[in-house]
């Protein structure tokens, strides 16, 4: 259930499904735009980044309109702290819904070229 938005200190809180709720068809859906898969590439390392660092030349509203296609899937966790938003992979919880898929996808995505900057294909 999503709740509300803040907690009672003021931060955001954000709708994240359960490991066991992820489901394989909004996976594939959220990661077969050229951006949202770039934007998963780019974290693929394990780090975090805010929708600035990962968004390049792309308007703040389509970065926010992607990162929350990729949450609502199970893609990605977001974490508040003060006014920043941190983004990174839920690999861990993809990982163990669907071994080697996502390792599979984000390796052949970077070999190909995709990142969230420049993945306007």
């Amino acid at each position: 259930m999503r709740g509300r938005l803040c907690d009672s200190y003021g931060v955001r809180r954000y709708f994240h499904p359960d490991p066991e709720d992820i489901c394989l068809p909004e996976v594939l859906f959220a990661l077969s735009d050229a951006t949202r898969l770039g934007i998963a590439v780019d974290l693929s390392d394990g780090g975090e980044r805010t929708a600035g660092e990962l968004g390049g030349d792309i308007a703040k509203s389509t970065m926010t309109h992607h990162l929350k296609i990729l949450r609502e899937a199970g893609v990605l966790r977001v974490r508040s702290e003060g006014t920043r938003c941190y983004n990174s992979l839920r690999l861990a919880d993809l990982e163990s819904r669907f071994p080697g898929l996502v390792d599979q996808l984000l390796s052949s995505a970077a070999r190909c070229g995709y990142t969230s900057a420049d993945a306007r294909r």
